[in-house]
């Protein structure tokens, strides 16, 4: 496709695609980010596209794939990992009050653990495993985001879900 072509996809199918975007980032210059790096990403496979009739879908699959990477990186940036001063307190709690702070501080090391554990599965497994484990949503809620049918979702959680029991317990 030459660069008028391009110019007709980018005018028919930005708004679109900055919708999805914004739906998951609920910011709107993160989400013209997001639309500007998916059509970068286009315009450089461009070529491999077979049949213009699908590429509205193909766009909004680009799209949707680089927003959650791009919260993915976003998480991991503002993620710090637990430093000695905040286990200090622990040492000084009282064993009255210390069972709740000792609770949180397991659940964040397992939580650690588990953020380790996700990254050794593939790509796929990932997406459907962080929307529902960090965002919430529901099988077909990510079944739409990810434009997957709903069995799909499912088979890829109970699959991802199965990976990440054996990384833990052989880790």
């Amino acid at each position: 496709m030459n660069a008028v072509n391009f110019n007709e996809v980018y005018s028919k199918h930005a708004k679109r695609l900055y919708y999805i975007a914004y739906q998951y980032t609920r910011d709107e210059f993160l989400a013209e980010d997001i639309v500007q790096e998916s059509f970068l990403k286009a315009y450089r496979k461009l070529d491999t596209v077979e049949d213009n009739g699908k590429l509205g879908a193909w766009l909004s699959a680009i799209t949707t794939r680089t927003a959650i990477d791009f919260l993915r990186s976003e998480k991991r940036r503002h993620w710090t990992p637990m430093d000695y001063a905040e286990l200090e307190p622990l040492h000084c709690v009282g064993a009255s009050s210390g069972s709740s702070t000792e609770e949180a501080a397991v659940i964040r090391l397992f939580q650690e653990e588990i953020g380790g554990s996700i990254e050794n599965l593939s790509k796929e497994f990932q997406e459907v495993l962080i929307l529902k484990m960090q965002y919430g949503l529901k099988e077909t809620e990510i079944a739409s985001r990810l434009n997957l049918k709903s069995a799909t979702v499912k088979t890829r959680l109970y699959r991802a879900r199965k990976q990440l029991r054996q990384i833990l317990a052989a880790g």
